[in-house]
């Protein structure tokens, strides 16, 4: 590989067009378009996506490179996101990717969402070192991983339903709270009372997680309350009950961290994924990894969500191993991890 080779990372996974430029293993650019189509909708809606990436792939692409200050014939590789995700979103990223490719003579390389998020870890210097843990939790993934080596993973415990990223916006639709819930739970729950209300914690055998239960209690502990006076009372009790909420989670995300890292003797911890965001989880797993004389590893807020950073750094790992893909290749929007 030569020396200061510059990979270009395109991340198009969901509602961010993202793209990004690593050169011989650090970040000069990374450029996010947010769209903003979804928030009448409460959700993501698949085809406004995919609309939304192919208006916006070709500036955004243009203006990563613009600050990395390169041009297209300076790339020596482009990586892309190839999964999982909505499908219509990753052929946009996929195709322009490919094309890229074939147009410019330079190798692809195919990257896992998920291994792009473990890559994220690298972003701002060493990272945590090999082997360790981590915890992926987003609005679409929770998953406790053992990481061996950039690309060389083993899942050890997942949810069985919804992600917790998906459970704290489908509870903060049913509170009222603007789309995405998350980091509008977390503001509120700083001046609440996690003991206001004991919601049920799931616990499952091994290190697998399960968030359907936890969104169903707080549906059954708000329809208790008589209709005439549930706007009040929540209009009252807001910050207790997201405060409540939220310990919920965080127990149910802590106990299986905690018995993997013991059971497999591993001492670092990486937090990755858009839920990585949350000040209560990070607290809680900081005072836990501290507690045996490890480290928690948390990329900057900014890699915290979608980006294409990530794409680029997981990018290089991969192309640094020899990892090229073919242009055959093509979206999965199933991709398993490992």
């Amino acid at each position: 590989m030569k020396p200061n080779a510059a990979i270009l990372g395109i991340e198009t996974s969901c509602d961010d067009t993202a793209a990004a430029v690593v050169r011989d293993g650090k970040l000069l650019s990374s450029v996010v378009s947010t769209q903003l189509e979804h928030a009448d909708w409460g959700g993501v809606v698949p085809e406004l996506a995919s609309r939304a990436h192919e208006r916006a792939i070709v500036p955004v692409v243009d203006r990563a490179l613009r600050e990395a200050g390169l041009h297209r014939t300076d790339l020596d590789a482009v990586a892309v996101t190839i999964g999982p995700g909505l499908v219509g979103s990753l052929l946009v990223g996929v195709s322009f990717a490919k094309a890229l490719s074939l147009g410019l003579g330079i190798p692809l390389v195919g990257v896992n969402h998920l291994d792009g998020h473990l890559a994220s870890l690298f972003l701002e210097g060493q990272g945590p070192a090999f082997p360790h843990a981590c915890l992926i939790v987003s609005g679409g993934h929770t998953q406790i991983m053992r990481v061996d080596a950039p690309g060389q993973t083993r899942l050890l415990g997942r949810t069985r339903d919804d992600a917790a990223g998906e459970a704290f916006d489908k509870v903060g639709k049913l509170l009222g709270l603007p789309y995405p819930g998350g980091p509008e739970i977390d503001r509120r729950a700083a001046n609440g009372d996690p003991s206001f209300q004991a919601f049920p914690r799931t616990r499952l055998a091994g290190y697998d997680l399960s968030f359907s239960g936890i969104k169903t209690a707080v549906l059954y502990h708000l329809n208790a309350v008589p209709e005439e006076k549930r706007a009040a009372y929540m209009e009252q009790h807001m910050d207790d009950l997201c405060a409540s909420f939220q310990e919920a989670v965080v127990d149910m995300l802590v106990a299986p961290v905690k018995k993997a890292m013991r059971d497999e003797g591993l001492q670092e911890l990486g937090l990755v994924g858009g839920v990585s965001a949350n000040s209560r989880l990070r607290n809680r797993l900081t005072e836990l990894v501290s507690s045996w004389g490890g480290t928690l590893h948390v990329p900057p807020l900014a890699y915290c969500m979608d980006n294409a950073a990530m794409i680029a750094m997981a990018g290089f790992q991969l192309w640094r191993e020899g990892v090229e893909s073919p242009l055959t290749i093509t979206a999965d929007p199933s991709l398993a991890l490992g």
